[in-house]
C-alpha cells in the first residue's frame, strides 16, 4: 500500500527560525525608472520672454502636425537672446533618447522630456526638430563609420557565417518588403568569436542611440544598409536580451504619433503655467 504521508523536511516549521526580531532581508529591487513630472520653469518676468514662448508655441503646433501627417519640422536656436534660450534649456530638459550621429558635422540630438521633441547640437547647429526620430539619424545611419572588413580572420567561428549570409540577405530585400527581421542571439548559440567576426564583417555606421529607462537599451546601425545591432541592459547593467534588427528604424527610438500629440498638450500646459 502506498502511503501519501510525508514528513516535513527538517529545518522548517515552527522553531525552525530564530526567535529573534530580526528583519528579513530581501534581494534590491529595480529602481530608478523614468517616469514624466511637469516641471514648470521659473520665470519671475515674461515680458522679456516672448520669442521663447512665441517659439515654443510653434512647436507645440508642430507635434501636432508631425503626429498627424509625419515627416518633420526644425527650429533655429541660434536666434535667440541667452535669457531665451535658457528658458528653452529649462522647459525642454532631458529625456530617455540620446543620440549620437557621425559625419561633418556631427550631431548630438537629446530628446526632451517631451517624447518627439529633439535638440539638436552640433558645429554651427542649434535647434529643435519635432519628429518621430531626427531626419539626420535615419539619413545618415549606415554611412561607414567603420567599413566592414569582408576579409576578416576569425578564430572560434562556428555559426556567425550562416547568420552573416541571412542578415545580408535581409538586407538586400528590405527596400521591396519593408518586413521587420530579428536575429535574436540570446536564444541562439555561438561564441565570442563569433560576435568578433560579425562585428568586423558588418562593420559600424554612424548612428548610435541609447534609451534609458528600465534599464537601457544600446542601439548601434551597423554599415550594412537596414541592420542595427540592439542591446537591452537591466537595471543592473547586464545584458538580457542581444538582437540584430533589419529594419529603417528600431522601434525603441521612435516617438509614436500618441506620443507627439500628448507632447505637444503637455507642453501648452507649461505655456499656460508660465504666463
Amino acid at each position: 500500500m502506498v502511503n501519501n504521508f510525508h514528513m516535513p523536511p527538517v529545518g522548517y516549521g515552527p522553531g525552525s527560525q530564530p526567535e529573534d526580531e530580526a528583519e528579513l532581508e530581501y534581494m534590491p529591487l529595480p529602481q530608478d525608472m523614468r517616469t514624466f513630472s511637469v516641471h514648470i520653469p521659473d520665470v519671475e518676468n515674461s515680458g522679456g520672454l516672448a520669442p521663447a514662448m512665441d517659439l515654443l508655441a510653434r512647436v507645440a503646433n508642430a507635434a501636432d502636425r508631425v503626429a498627424a501627417e509625419g515627416g518633420s519640422e526644425r527650429f533655429d536656436l541660434a536666434v535667440l537672446d541667452p535669457a531665451n534660450r535658457r528658458l528653452i534649456a529649462e522647459t525642454m530638459g532631458e529625456g530617455e533618447v540620446a543620440m549620437k550621429i557621425r559625419g561633418l558635422p556631427s550631431v548630438r540630438a537629446q530628446e526632451s522630456v517631451f517624447a518627439g521633441i529633439w535638440v539638436l547640437h552640433g558645429a554651427g547647429l542649434d535647434a529643435i526638430e519635432v519628429a518621430s526620430v531626427p531626419q539626420d539619424a535615419r539619413a545618415r545611419a549606415f554611412e561607414p563609420f567603420r567599413p566592414g572588413d569582408a576579409n576578416a580572420p576569425g578564430t572560434g567561428v562556428v555559426n556567425a557565417p550562416a547568420l552573416l549570409v541571412e542578415l545580408q540577405d535581409k538586407s538586400a530585400g528590405y527596400a521591396a518588403s519593408g518586413e521587420l527581421h530579428v536575429v535574436n542571439l540570446t536564444l541562439l548559440p555561438h561564441t565570442e568569436g563569433d560576435l568578433t567576426w560579425l562585428d568586423a564583417r558588418l562593420g559600424v555606421g554612424s548612428t548610435d542611440i541609447l534609451s534609458r529607462g528600465y534599464g537601457n537599451c544600446r542601439v548601434t546601425a551597423t554599415a550594412l544598409p537596414h541592420v542595427w545591432r540592439v542591446q537591452f541592459y537591466n537595471s543592473m547593467d547586464q545584458l538580457i536580451l542581444d538582437t540584430f534588427e533589419v529594419t529603417d528604424m528600431p522601434e525603441v527610438a521612435i516617438a509614436a504619433a500618441e506620443d507627439l500629440s500628448d507632447s505637444a498638450e503637455r507642453l501648452r500646459e507649461v505655456l499656460e503655467a508660465i504666463t
